[in-house]
Formats: structure tokens, C-alpha cells, sequence
């Protein structure tokens, strides 16, 4: 039971329910780990036994069993450091930003597709304009292949080779850039380490 200073009459410690609402913010997150994909897993900074329970919690399918083990989970989370939590949640914090801009730009390429077919040149024009290194007549021929497939009720290649080129026009280079970013991040690291060493 917490006491209270003498002097003041204030609690001292956090109260239970401080500690019960952080267990449950530790909850929240083990379950938001366990719901990515390896590969997003990958690119936060969780240590090798944190990320085994996360692994072995995210083959659990049972209902009960899955509800304990996110339990557990969150147990071992809560004995790790406040700094790694903290450094969990804001590289997941990252990567949803990355991932709203992405659906954003899938958004986007979808629209240019569908004006590509509706209004043809016209579209076009406005794409070249955007993207001067897109490949003009390539993309005219898709756009009629497309046309034609839809018309002839055949399988819609053409539409998804229009949908490739976008996203090597918009897409790519947007991931290119973010990567190139971590990239600079990790050598202004190594410097700062470099320069460390040296003093």
C-alpha cells in the first residue's frame, strides 16, 4: 500500500490506476507488435528476446491462449527500459506516417489511371507535365491496349501494366528517397561515433 509524506499529506509513488492505465498503454502496444508483418517488425528497434515473444505470440490462434500470451508479452515488455519502449513507439509512429503517405500516392495513381482512360491526351499532358521522364507513347499504347481489353471484356493487363508505371513514376521514388534518408541518418551516426572515438 502506498504511504503518504508526513509533511505534506501527499501520495508518494504512482497510484494504481497511473500503473494499471501504463499496463494497459503496454498492452496496446505488444498488440499493435504483433499484428505487423515481419518485415515491419524488422525495421524497429525491439531486442532479440523481446522480438522471440512477439514471433511465438503472433502463431497463437486460439482465442484464450492468444488473450494470455498477449498478457505475457506485455509482462516482458514492461521489464524492458522506458528509452526502449519509448524508441518502439516512435519508430512505429514513423512508419505509420510512411505507410499513410504511401496509401495516399496508391490513391493517387489510382485516380491518374482512371483519368488516363476517361480523358486520354488530355490526361496525358497533364501527367507529362508532372513527370517529364515519363515515357509518353509507351503509356498511349497502354491506355489504348487497356481501352480495347475492357471493350473486348479480356483480362485486364494492359489496365495493370498503366497502374506499374505510375507506381514506378510516383511510388519508387518516394521509397527511394525515405530510404536514402535512414541512409544519411546512419552515417551521421557513424560520424558522431567516429568523432567519439577519436576524442
Amino acid at each position: 500500500m502506498r504511504g503518504r509524506d508526513q509533511d505534506t499529506g501527499e501520495y508518494l509513488g504512482e497510484s494504481r490506476s497511473q500503473n494499471r492505465r501504463e499496463a494497459l498503454e503496454i498492452l496496446a502496444l505488444g498488440e499493435q507488435l504483433v499484428d505487423l508483418t515481419p518485415a515491419q517488425l524488422a525495421r524497429l528497434p525491439i531486442p532479440e528476446g523481446l522480438l522471440e515473444h512477439i514471433e511465438y505470440s503472433k502463431r497463437i490462434t486460439s482465442h484464450g491462449a492468444r488473450k494470455r500470451q498477449l498478457a505475457f508479452l506485455a509482462k516482458q515488455m514492461r521489464r524492458e527500459e522506458d528509452e526502449t519502449l519509448d524508441a518502439i513507439r516512435n519508430a512505429l509512429d514513423a512508419n505509420s506516417e510512411t505507410s499513410r503517405r504511401e496509401v495516399a500516392i496508391m490513391h493517387r495513381m489510382e485516380r491518374w489511371r482512371e483519368r488516363l482512360l476517361a480523358e486520354g491526351d488530355v490526361a496525358l499532358a497533364e501527367l507529362l507535365d508532372e513527370h517529364p521522364e515519363a515515357d509518353r507513347q509507351a503509356l498511349r499504347t497502354l491506355v489504348r491496349n487497356a481501352l480495347a481489353e475492357k471493350a473486348k471484356n479480356k483480362p485486364p493487363r494492359a489496365y495493370r501494366e498503366i497502374y506499374q508505371v505510375l507506381r514506378n513514376l510516383m511510388l519508387v521514388p518516394l521509397l527511394a528517397g525515405l530510404d536514402a534518408g535512414s541512409d544519411d541518418e546512419d552515417e551521421d551516426e557513424d560520424e558522431e561515433a567516429d568523432d567519439d572515438a577519436q576524442e
